[in-house]
């Protein structure tokens, strides 16, 4: 066990089997929303109607694999860490781009998903083939950028977590006592535990607050198994189900998230190599995020195949790590297979999705604000001089500015909308940019000094 810092145990230790199912059943908690809620969204928007129950399981189904492909390793494949594997956000607009398309040529359901999944099966190797170039790429992974990206990522998502606390998107209660209370008594709930020095009440934290908040929505009449009752026990995975089709119009913005996504990840993984005190510079450092960013890509082909959509690394569970103290990845791997099952038996997941809104919340503000301050720490970790504050300032100027007047963009063409939409992706980008093209003030000293040599040299 290791004793630095606040972690119980580290990346290699070997927990007992209590805290260690506890953890992983507290990274599932977390990550379960994440992982189906794309999924619903596309399925509604594109109105994929009996095709969403399987689509889900599926989604958990390679989660699930993901995630032990990035924590066990298969040769080069694979950060090593606890990099929990979710259907990503990201690629929303531009696979229902995709949907829509295919609908505009009268295609129904499986010619859709067919479409979806032939654009996203080849952009993954876009994916795979810049992971083998991000080391030669200093300036995607140093810890000024990945520090901005991290702290944005964080920002970006206590907006999720605090509209789900006050009931959820378009709630008819939103922000009612009812909800806040409920929302904040799970969030006292694991501040208090998390204080405790014994490591199943610390380890557990989330679990027991989500669970003592689950059993008081179910007392005051919040949840409703009613939705349970067409819900198959069991399913299993069909590869290329839907087959695969391409166009090239939906390709290109597929492509292009992809290379962002790559950006992102490398984020993720410096977050979780820091929450697990880990290096967060180096030969293993680089290797770690080579190698997981692979994943990604990888785990993003075996989506395609597997009738689900691209896998990322979640941030938000960089958060249970934080709070539980565990990094160890044996924690990784228990959950990776509880997330397969729940995917093999859609009727478990079901009983997770009744979790009212408020009550995951509370839990995920925790989480998500533990992502943003771990961002803190790296920029803290600079010396703060006036070009590090300048490209700061820039970037989460105009990231945080695109989320707080998404508007900004509206007259832009569908595309620019599609790839600036994202907070995260401008404020990425924008760190990038400026980060390679403004000289360090070591470089303009230099330069100084060159110039006063030569003024010593003409006047001698």
């Amino acid at each position: 066990m290791q004793s630095n810092n606040d972690l119980l145990y580290g990346l290699n230790d070997k927990p007992p089997i209590g805290p260690t199912l506890l953890a992983a059943l507290q990274h599932v908690l977390a990550s379960f929303v994440g992982i189906i809620t794309p999924t619903l969204i596309i399925g509604g928007v594109l109105g994929l109607g009996s095709e969403i129950p399987y689509l889900i399981s599926m989604a958990l189904i390679v989660s699930g694999v993901g995630t032990f492909i990035q924590a066990k390793t298969i040769g080069p494949v694979g950060s090593g860490l606890v990099s929990l594997q979710g259907t990503s956000f990201a690629f929303l607009s531009s696979i229902l781009a995709a949907g829509f398309i295919a609908k505009g040529k009268g295609g129904g359901p499986e010619e859709i998903l067919s479409l979806i999944f032939g654009v996203c099966c080849l952009g993954a190797f876009i994916e795979i083939f810049l992971s083998r170039f991000l080391h030669k790429l200093k300036f995607f992974i140093n810890p000024l950028v990945t520090g901005i990206v991290i702290t944005t990522i964080g920002f970006n998502l206590i907006k999720v977590g605090m509209t789900d606390l006050a009931g959820g998107f378009n709630a008819p209660d939103f922000g009612s006592l009812t909800n806040l209370g409920l929302g904040l008594s799970v969030l006292v709930l694991i501040v208090v535990l998390n204080q405790f020095k014994n490591i199943y009440l610390r380890s557990g934290a989330i679990f027991f607050g989500l669970m003592t908040g689950f059993f008081v929505a179910m007392a005051m009449g919040k949840v409703d198994f009613s939705s349970m009752a067409g819900v198959n026990v069991f399913t299993l995975p069909v590869p290329f189900k839907y087959g695969m089709s391409f166009d090239l119009a939906a390709f290109i913005p597929v492509a292009l998230i992809y290379l962002i996504t790559a950006i992102e990840s490398a984020g993720d993984l410096t977050a979780t190599s820091m929450v697990s005190k880990e290096p967060i510079t180096g030969p293993l450092y680089t290797k770690r995020i080579k190698n997981g960013v692979l994943g990604d890509g990888v785990n993003s082909l075996i989506a395609a195949v597997m009738n689900t959509f691209p896998n990322t690394t979640f941030s938000q569970n960089n958060g249970v790590i934080q709070l539980t103290g565990m990094a160890s990845r044996y924690v990784a791997l228990w959950t990776a297979g509880m997330l397969i099952i729940l995917g093999l038996f859609p009727v478990i997941g079901a009983v997770f999705q009744q979790l009212p809104k408020p009550v995951l919340g509370g839990a995920t503000l925790v989480m998500f604000g533990t992502v943003a301050a771990a961002g803190i720490r790296i920029l803290a970790s600079l010396e703060l001089d006036r070009r590090t504050m300048l490209i700061m300032a820039v970037s989460f100027g105009l990231g945080l500015g695109v989320a707080m007047v998404p508007d900004v963009l509206k007259e832009m063409p569908k595309l620019v909308q599609n790839i600036f939409g994202s907070a995260i992706t401008t404020c990425g980008l924008t760190a990038i940019i400026l980060n390679s093209c403004l000289p360090s003030l070591s470089d303009i000293q230099i330069t100084k000094d060159n110039l006063e040599d030569e003024k010593i040299n003409k006047a001698a």
